[in-house]
């Protein structure tokens, strides 16, 4: 598969790009050294191979979670603009 200059206006009309003829000419070289390397990828054996979806296992790095006292409720509404019962009170948000 090749990208011919054709291809190149189609795609760069899709993008609403106004290209020269040489950036045409440029951008086509280009893609289709990219297709050239992406076909060489086909040659390699993979039979046996399991699909990955990432190279290198992932893992959540977390520290464990402990219950600990909280600050009372006094010292946490020393912060709060307007408090009502003991909660914070904000504006409506429906009306």
């Amino acid at each position: 598969m090749s990208i011919t200059k054709k291809d190149v206006e189609h795609v760069a009309n899709l993008a609403r790009l106004e290209l020269s003829d040489a950036e045409k000419e440029q951008f086509g070289d280009q893609l289709n050294a990219i297709l050239k390397y992406a076909d060489k990828l086909n040659e390699l054996n993979t039979d046996g191979i399991e699909p990955t979806s990432h190279v290198l296992p992932l893992a959540n790095v977390m520290r464990a979670d402990t219950v600990k006292p909280s600050w009372p409720i006094e010292k946490v509404l020393l912060n709060a603009p307007e408090e009502e019962d003991g909660q914070f009170k904000v504006p409506p948000v429906l009306e």
